[in-house]
């Protein structure tokens, strides 16, 4: 006959019902854990955004009251197109 703990008890494992520190760990600590975890994931997700894209968009600086860059006023004369139909309006408006 064989005489072997396993075949005895039928698992691999001696039963034992979890003490009261297991059941804190599983029950308390690893959810706050996980809920730790994922909102750490979230915040650091949106910082970075916010630091390296949201903080250069127009819209968000509008909204946010950030800094705005001072408006430059355009020239009135400022590219070829502009000098052509000038020069077009002038040749029509000359008699």
């Amino acid at each position: 006959m064989e005489t072997s703990s396993l075949s005895s008890s039928g698992s691999l494992y001696p039963p034992c019902s979890p003490s009261f520190w297991q059941y804190i760990t599983l029950y308390f600590f690893r959810p706050f854990l996980a809920i730790f975890f994922t909102l750490s994931f979230l915040l650091s997700g949106w910082f970075l955004a916010w630091k390296l894209v949201l903080v250069h968009v127009p819209l968000v600086q509008e909204i946010f009251g950030l800094r705005k860059k001072p408006v430059k006023p355009k020239p009135e004369n400022r590219r070829r197109l502009t000098q052509f139909y000038n020069s077009i309006n002038a040749r029509n408006s000359a008699p």
